[in-house]
């Protein structure tokens, strides 16, 4: 027998719901650090998953008490998680462009990202991906029109400009490793 229930049950997630929903965000956000849109989408896309016939409403109001537990226990901070990435994706040779454009998808916003953004080197993070990459000074074999072509559009795939991307491409190995000796201060 199936109990039907009026439209106003169904604006309101069941008690088992909400403790899903406060299980749920405690197990995402100890796993690792999120986004707000991030834990959201997860906790909405799972709630679909979970609980058959779920209403908009009840997703509603678990994504709301989701979002709100995690910012009273200080477990999600878009700020702290854009600062985070920034500087672990320029320790990685990420670019500004490519770092901005990360955090835009993991839904942090554009004064935050910017921000998080200011205190990043573009050059130093050029001369980490050429590194990793073997390019420029860090090259080990020829340079021929081929490869010349590769790395410099390497670098503009990876999101630099083309005069930094050439700067360096032509850069001396030991210009490089005074830059990479000079860790970031932020």
């Amino acid at each position: 027998m199936t109990v039907e229930l009026s439209p106003e049950q169904s604006e309101i997630p069941t008690p088992r719901m909400l403790s899903w929903a406060r299980n749920s965000t405690i197990y995402r956000l100890q796993r690792q650090m999120l986004t707000e849109k991030q834990l959201s989408d997860a906790i909405a896309r799972k709630a679909k998953e979970k609980f058959d016939g779920i209403s908009p409403a009840q997703i509603k109001a678990l994504v709301e008490l989701a979002v709100k537990f995690g910012y009273d226990n200080k477990a999600l901070d878009d700020v702290a998680y854009a600062e985070i990435a920034t500087r672990s994706s320029v320790r990685s040779g990420r670019s500004r462009r490519a770092i901005a454009q990360r955090l835009a998808i993991k839904g942090i916003d554009r004064e935050t990202a910017s921000v998080a953004l200011e205190a990043t080197d573009d050059l130093y993070a050029a001369v980490v991906f050429a590194r990793k990459r073997a390019f420029g000074p860090f090259r080990r074999g020829d340079l021929d029109d081929k490869r010349k072509a590769k790395e410099l559009s390497a670098f503009a795939r990876g999101g630099f400009g083309f005069e930094l991307g050439k700067r360096v491409f032509e850069m001396a190995p030991d210009e490089a490793d005074e830059i990479l000796s000079v860790q970031p201060m932020f």
